[in-house]
């Protein structure tokens, strides 16, 4: 516990006075608590002295020890507060900056790192595991810090009175930190696999919403929920595992505890019994037996969260050690926007997708990528963004070697409509918006009649205002592949990638997509992954890809007076586009 103690201090960072302080006020809470046990005491001998006829009581001197009691219990509240107002807001504050820092880091590293690490992992450890940062680290730092400085303090005020009953209470601490370090060292083997657990589980559930509809039209819902229920039942059963490994240390940890209490009390009756000490004593050393302990009984529930924070802290350790693909990278400005593609070779894992390809897009020119399934399109678009590496070859834009630049600062010449579009659960005019987030009104709405989506967004109940839902679901295929183009308009980027954009959409909605295209297209350097011939004829150059080789390159017009691979698959497209039902 005590690593993950300094783990969480030295996590603060500039903060970290801040949580000393709060130490501070804890030690100061603890001698206030202590002090007014003393008062009542000093009180009691008053009284009972003038009881025994012994000494007349003083009503000035009961007068200040009641008021110096009031005042003690005042300033315990008092550094209850502070401590509060200088640890509580810590731990807030920096996952703020671990979750925007985290958010930054997924930005500018390989997709091949989300090919690697699960959704549930990465999901976990930005919502789950911080927020166990941000809910116990410094609760359990103050309960562990607190519950020792409480107790130590205690000890150190009644040492002045009888040193003997202190050592009582030192070794009832000694013998409770035995087996809380137990318990501890339970709670490290349980923590990963717990995490595990809650990774496994929020994968699951994932997976189980992304495909309820396959589910449910292949009527699977009993295999898909016995996936689900079985991720379950391994979460509770090491939440199981967790407690009963618990019970027995813990058990032991508050029995020292209280055989410790005990001690003092009759070691405390004995005295007085004896005339070691007076009456006054006995009952301060017996209040002292029931409070002394009270903060460091909380430590065992300590135990486990600090290593549910220990496991955290290497998960997010892992994640911001990963390699930033733009690291060695700067920002530059870019002042042409021809595309350079040197000898490219590319692959995913040991399988090679791209093999040694080249090919140039002129600024200002439009390039379509044409191929069978699996050729290495997609891959093309996704090299020109640099979400991924080349593995050999160079790939540059006006002469630049994009890996000389950072990610901003290539993404912010590029433009990207995808196949599948994805919008966010917010109003229409924010998702055009996000191509360009300054952009007034009038400019959103001219975007969107470019990308002739203004006459359905004027239907809509609050029209540009309409909050659509999480991925647009309120929207047809086609309205949201023309917002997404409206985005891309908006933006106006020297370069726009347009990944298979027609390919799932109806005629009518193809129309209007083409439309916005050739909008969007003016002027601009486009790389263009298209089936439709609709697409790509009008194409200034079209790149053949097969298994990854370029085997054919030049104009509709050049590429069909050849044989080749170009030619049967305009065939294969003119006999599908002209296929019906009988």
């Amino acid at each position: 516990m005590l690593k993950t103690i300094r783990k969480i201090i030295n996590w603060t960072g500039d903060r970290k006075s801040r949580l000393y302080w709060g130490f501070l006020w804890s030690f100061l809470h603890s001698m206030f608590t202590a002090m007014p046990i003393m008062g009542a005491a000093y009180i009691l001998e008053l009284m009972i002295k003038d009881f025994n006829g012994e000494k007349a009581l003083d009503p000035i001197w009961a007068l200040r020890a009641v008021m110096f009691m009031i005042a003690m219990v005042l300033g315990r509240f008092l550094f209850a507060y502070l401590r509060a107002t200088f640890q509580e807001s810590i731990a807030y504050e920096k996952t703020a900056e671990v979750r925007m820092r985290v958010g930054d880091i997924l930005k500018r590293v390989s997709l091949g790192f989300f090919d690697k690490n699960n959704a549930g992992e990465i999901l976990g450890a930005v919502t789950t595991d911080l927020s166990v940062l941000e809910m116990y680290s410094m609760k359990m730092t103050d309960v562990y810090v607190g519950g020792y400085i409480s107790a130590f303090t205690m000890v150190l005020c009644i040492s002045f009175f009888r040193w003997e009953i202190a050592l009582i209470a030192i070794v009832g601490i000694i013998g409770s930190a035995v087996f809380l370090h137990i318990l501890n060292r339970r709670s490290c083997r349980n923590a990963k696999v717990h995490q595990a657990a809650q990774n496994n589980l929020i994968a699951s559930v994932l997976e189980y919403i992304r495909g309820i509809s396959v589910v449910k039209a292949y009527g699977q819902e009993g295999v898909s929920a016995d996936r689900i229920t079985n991720a379950f039942n391994a979460h509770r059963k090491i939440n199981v595992k967790i407690e009963l490994d618990y019970v027995t240390a813990n058990c032991l940890h508050q029995l020292c505890l209280k055989l410790s209490s005990v001690g003092i009390a009759v070691a405390a009756a004995l005295m007085a019994v004896n005339n070691v000490i007076s009456v006054s004593l006995f009952l301060m050393f017996c209040i002292f037996s029931f409070v002394i302990f009270a903060q460091v009984e909380q430590i065992n529930n300590a135990a486990h969260t600090l290593e549910l924070i220990e496991a955290t802290y290497e998960k997010l350790d892992r994640i911001e050690r990963v390699d930033f693909i733009d690291e060695a990278s700067r920002d530059k400005k870019l002042h042409a926007f021809d595309v350079h593609f040197e000898n490219v070779c590319f692959g995913y894992d040991r399988r090679r997708v791209l093999d040694n390809i080249s090919f140039t897009i002129p600024q200002g020119t439009t390039t379509a990528i044409v191929g069978p399934s699996g050729s290495g399109k997609t891959t093309v678009c996704n090299l020109l963004a640099r979400f991924y590496d080349v593995n050999k070859g160079r790939i540059s834009i006006g002469r630049t070697d994009i890996r000389e630049l950072k990610c901003d600062s290539l993404l912010s010449n590029i433009s990207m409509v995808f196949q599948n579009v994805y919008l966010f659960n917010d109003s229409v005019i924010n998702n055009i918006r996000f191509g360009k987030p300054d952009a007034t009104e009038e400019e959103v709405i001219d975007a969107a009649k470019k990308a002739c989506c203004h006459s359905f967004i004027a239907k809509l109940p609050q029209g540009y205002q309409t909050v659509i839902g999480e991925g647009g679901s309120s929207l047809s295929g086609g309205e949201k592949q023309r917002i997404s183009l409206a985005r891309a308009i908006l933006k106006d980027a020297p370069i726009i990638i347009l990944d298979e954009a027609t390919a799932s959409v109806d005629p009518e909605n193809e129309y209007e997509i083409q439309k916005a295209i050739s909008a969007l297209a003016k002027g601009k350097t486009m790389l263009v992954i298209a089936h439709r011939l609709a697409t790509i004829e009008n194409a200034d150059q079209i790149v053949v890809l097969d298994e990854g080789k370029i085997v054919q390159k030049g104009t509709h017009e050049q590429l069909m007076n050849k044989e080749g691979l170009y030619n049967r698959f305009v065939a294969i497209r003119q006999k599908a586009e002209s296929w019906s039902i009988a």
